[in-house]
C-alpha cells in the first residue's frame, strides 16, 4: 500500500504554486495524496510569515494532525520556517524544517519520514536565497485555473515586511521558459493561469525584458484568452500597461494595486516608493481609460504613530477613490522589521475598530460596483459546482456571478448579460458561451 501525505498552504498564491509543486514531488516518488483532514503518513505545512496569525495557524494545524495520527511525520517549510527555524523545530511533533531554498529538495534531503528524538533543519543563510524553483499548481477538481510562478523575493525595504528576508533578492524565471510553460498549461485545458510572484511587477531582473514586455509576448501565445493581473505596485502599474489593457481583450479589466495607507507621514514611514497623490493619479487614469475597471487595494491600519487623524487621512482617501473592493490586514508586529524600533503603537483594540471601520467601506463599495453592473453584459469563467446548486465565476472586471447549476458551463467563458444582485453575488441571462482561455496574474 503507497504511503500518503497531506500538504497544506498557509498565505499567498505563490505559496499555493508551490505547495502544488511540492505534492507533485511526491506523487512521483509513489505517494498518494490525501486531504489534510484524512490520517496521512506525511504532513506538509507551507508557512507564510506576513501576519502573526499565519504563525499561529502553524502551530495550532501541526497539533492537530498529530492528535489525528501521533506517528506521522511532520515537514514546516516556506517564509515562517526561512526566518524561525529554531521556534518550529521545537513544536512537539515537528521532524523537518525546510527553508525557502530547500522547499523543493525534500527527497534528497531526508532519506526516510521515520520519526526521530531531533528535528532535521535544512535552512540556508538569508544572503543565500537567490534559487528560482520551477512552480505550477492547479486546480483538483477540474482544468479551470492554474497558479505558475514568474517571479520571486524582493527588493523593497519596506519596515513593516518580512518577505525579502525570507525570499531573497528579486529574481525573474527566464522569459521564454515563461512563454513556454504557460503554453503548456494552456495545452493541457487551464482557462485561468494565475501568474505568481512576491513583486510580479519587477519582473525582468536579469534580463532585458520587462513585464509589460512580457504580458505582450504572452497575450501573442496562440488561443483565445485574456489575462488578469490582480496584484501589482502602484509605482510598476505603467502608463503601458494600463493602455495595453485598455486596448487588448486578452487582458482582464481588473488591477488590485496595493496601497497600504493613505496618509503620507505614514507611507515616509512604511518607505513605500509613492505618495497618497501618486496613487489617486494611478487610479484616476486607469479609470479614465477603463470605465468598468474593477480595482482592488490593500491597505494597513494601526500601524506604529498612526494616529486617528493619520487613520481617517486614509479613510477618507479611500472614501473618495473610484475602487471596487479593499483588502484590510490589521498590523501585528513582526520580528526583524524596521517598524518594531517606532516607540509609539496603536492599541491592538484601536486597531480592530480601524480595522472593522476599513471592512464596512469595503462592502459599501463591493456593493456599489456589482450595482454599476446592473444592465451591462460581462464575460465570466465559470468554475465548478456549488453545494447549494449553483455555479459561481468571476467576470473580467472580477465581480462574482452565480448562475443555475449546469454541467455544460463548466470551466466555460460566458457572456452573461447581469441583471440583479442576490446574497452578494450578481446574476443574469447567459448570451453567449466562448471558448477562451482566462489568464490571472498575481503577487504577494
Amino acid at each position: 500500500m503507497p504511503q500518503t501525505v497531506a500538504l497544506h498552504t498557509l498565505g499567498c498564491k505563490l505559496n499555493f504554486s508551490e505547495t502544488s509543486t511540492i505534492g507533485n514531488q511526491f506523487l512521483k516518488n509513489g505517494f498518494s495524496v490525501v486531504d489534510m483532514k484524512d490520517k496521512a503518513d506525511v504532513y506538509v505545512f507551507n508557512t507564510c510569515t506576513v501576519t502573526e496569525n499565519a504563525e499561529k495557524e502553524c502551530r495550532q494545524l501541526v497539533r492537530r494532525v498529530l492528535r489525528n495520527n501521533p506517528d506521522a511525520y511532520v515537514i514546516v517549510t516556506g517564509c515562517y520556517a526561512q526566518l524561525r527555524a529554531d521556534e518550529i523545530s521545537a513544536i512537539d511533533g515537528v521532524d523537518a524544517v525546510l527553508g525557502s531554498n530547500e522547499k523543493f529538495e525534500i527527497f534528497s534531503l531526508l532519506k526516510d519520514f521515520n520519526k526521530k528524538e531531533l528535528s532535521c533543519i535544512y535552512v540556508s543563510p538569508n544572503d543565500e536565497l537567490n534559487k528560482f524553483g520551477l512552480a505550477s499548481s492547479t486546480d483538483a477538481d477540474s482544468r479551470t485555473r492554474a497558479y505558475f510562478k514568474i517571479q520571486d523575493g524582493c527588493d523593497y525595504k519596506c519596515t513593516f515586511c518580512t518577505i525579502p528576508l525570507a525570499r531573497g533578492k528579486s529574481r525573474s524565471m527566464n522569459p521564454e521558459l515563461v512563454v513556454e510553460e504557460f503554453t503548456n498549461l494552456v495545452k493541457q485545458g487551464y482557462k485561468e493561469i494565475i501568474l505568481t510572484g512576491v513583486n510580479v511587477g519587477d519582473y525582468g531582473k536579469s534580463y532585458d525584458l520587462n513585464f509589460y514586455e512580457l504580458l505582450k509576448k504572452l497575450i501573442r501565445v496562440d488561443g483565445n484568452f485574456r489575462i488578469r493581473i490582480s496584484s501589482i505596485e502602484p509605482n510598476l502599474l505603467t502608463d503601458e500597461i494600463i493602455n495595453l489593457t485598455a486596448e487588448s481583450e486578452k487582458l482582464c479589466k481588473h488591477f488590485h494595486i496595493p496601497l497600504q495607507s493613505g496618509s503620507d507621514t505614514i507611507l515616509r514611514s512604511m518607505q513605500r516608493r509613492y505618495s497618497a497623490e501618486d496613487y489617486r493619479q494611478v487610479i484616476l487614469k486607469t479609470k479614465h481609460l477603463i470605465p468598468d475597471v474593477g480595482i482592488g487595494v490593500d491597505v494597513i491600519v494601526g500601524y506604529p504613530s498612526e494616529t486617528e487623524k493619520e487613520f481617517m487621512e486614509t479613510y477618507n482617501f479611500l472614501l473618495n477613490l473610484p475602487i471596487s473592493y479593499l483588502h484590510v490586514f490589521t498590523y501585528s508586529e513582526r520580528p526583524d522589521t524596521k517598524a518594531l524600533t517606532i516607540s509609539e503603537s496603536v492599541d491592538p483594540a484601536e486597531r480592530k475598530r480601524r480595522s472593522k471601520m476599513l471592512r464596512i467601506l469595503s462592502d459599501k463599495k463591493k456593493n456599489y460596483f456589482y450595482n454599476q453592473m446592473i444592465g451591462k453584459n460581462v464575460d465570466v469563467l465559470f468554475e465548478s459546482k456549488d453545494e447549494d446548486g449553483t455555479i459561481k465565476g468571476f467576470s473580467s472586471n472580477y465581480v462574482r456571478v452565480q448562475n443555475r447549476f449546469n454541467k455544460d458551463l463548466e470551466n466555460q467563458i460566458c457572456n452573461v448579460a447581469v441583471s440583479g444582485i442576490e446574497n452578494g453575488l450578481v446574476y443574469g441571462e447567459i448570451k453567449e458561451i466562448k471558448n477562451s482561455v482566462a489568464l490571472e496574474i498575481s503577487s504577494i
